[in-house]
């Protein structure tokens, strides 16, 4: 489907707006009250739970290679997971994980 311009400034507009309001309900109506303990222990894990659902279809499905996984990439995703839970910094996971796919990909 072809969108015109107008169209495509009318979604992006809609979306600004849309982000706006969902930032807005937490920052500016809720913001001077203290949360209960029950959805500050569940916010918690929402960092931890963002970057695997970023880097998993990336890593199983990769458009760089048509979609079929690769063993640099499987090498990296478990060198940074490894890494992470050894050391418990997300840091030193991701650095495990980067220089694990250059190495595994200059192998091949």
């Amino acid at each position: 489907m072809n969108y015109t311009d107008t169209q495509i400034w009318l979604i992006v507009a809609l979306m600004g707006i849309g982000t706006f309001l969902i930032r807005f309900s937490f920052l500016g109506l809720v913001g001077n009250r203290p949360l209960p303990d029950w959805l500050l222990r569940h916010l918690r894990y929402t960092a931890v739970a963002i970057l695997p659902a970023l880097v998993a279809p990336l890593v199983l499905w990769p458009p760089a290679t048509g979609g079929t996984p690769e063993a640099s990439r499987l090498a990296a995703a478990a060198a940074t997971v490894a890494v992470g839970y050894a050391t418990k910094s997300p840091i030193w996971g991701i650095l495990a994980g980067f220089f694990t796919f250059v190495g595994v990909g200059a192998l091949t």
